[in-house]
């Protein structure tokens, strides 16, 4: 880490809804940070069901009624709060045309995206993707043509998602996720101090990111500290407000 900037790491999944949420949420306590020129943001690889089978013709509300043992009724009505918490931060999403999608090969393609500066962009690309335009994020033709938008090469994306580049990236984000005690996602860590986990309002990832800069001069610490911030999150259990 340059000695005179900030490093967010954020753990998270491309199908967590409160993860897209957490992101708008400290995209905004960013935008109030004094020194926003000095914070590099580093998207880490944590997957809520590295088992889940891409499937285009099972619903969102099917997929989630089955895996809690609930009802169809129950679980879209659990999605429609989900849909009203997006909604209070800007957002739009449309459970209804959501694809169910295993999001290993989405994660490979934000490492890709991370090698050439448009991380963010990647992530951002994928949430809208899944959660707003109802694409399959897991389809190789999709990703492709989100990297276009961003500005990567076609022909580099396609090649890296036929070959296993970047898939130790993505183990060992997760694997690293365990070792930390991360359970549920978002899990935002500012210069391995502190860490907030869940979608936090916006006034809380301020509050940390201005404490962390006054002690900038003493972070010499490599272990995470939970500074017990709890906010909504999703587990491989579910998601929780």
């Amino acid at each position: 880490m340059k000695a005179n900037r900030l490093k967010i790491e954020i753990w998270s999944d491309v199908m967590c809804p409160f993860c897209y949420i957490g992101k708008r949420k400290f995209e905004k306590a960013l935008d109030g940070f004094a020194h926003k020129e000095n914070v590099d943001v580093v998207w880490k690889s944590f997957q809520l069901d590295a088992s889940l089978k891409t499937d285009a013709n099972t619903s969102i509300n099917k997929m989630l009624a089955d895996k809690k043992g609930w009802t169809i009724e129950k679980a879209k009505e659990m999605n429609d709060y989900v849909t009203n918490l997006a909604k209070q931060v800007g957002l739009t999403f449309n459970f209804d045309k959501a694809i169910v999608a295993n999001s290993f090969d989405a994660h490979r393609f934000s490492h890709l995206a991370k090698e050439h500066g448009v991380q963010d962009k990647a992530e951002e690309a994928l949430f809208l993707a899944y959660f707003t335009d109802g694409k399959n994020t897991a389809d190789y033709e999709t990703l492709i043509q989100l990297g276009k938008e961003i500005g990567l090469d076609s022909i580099e994306v396609g090649e890296m998602l036929v070959s296993k580049e970047f898939a130790n990236d993505v183990h060992e984000d997760i694997q690293e996720a365990q070792q930390i005690g991360v359970s549920g996602v978002p899990f935002f860590v500012i210069n391995r101090k502190y860490a907030i986990s869940g979608a936090q309002e916006s006034t809380t990832f301020l509050q940390a990111l201005n404490k962390t800069w006054a002690e900038f001069e003493l972070e010499n610490i490599s272990t995470t500290k939970d500074d017990n911030n709890m906010g909504a999150v999703c587990t491989p259990e579910g998601c929780e407000s």
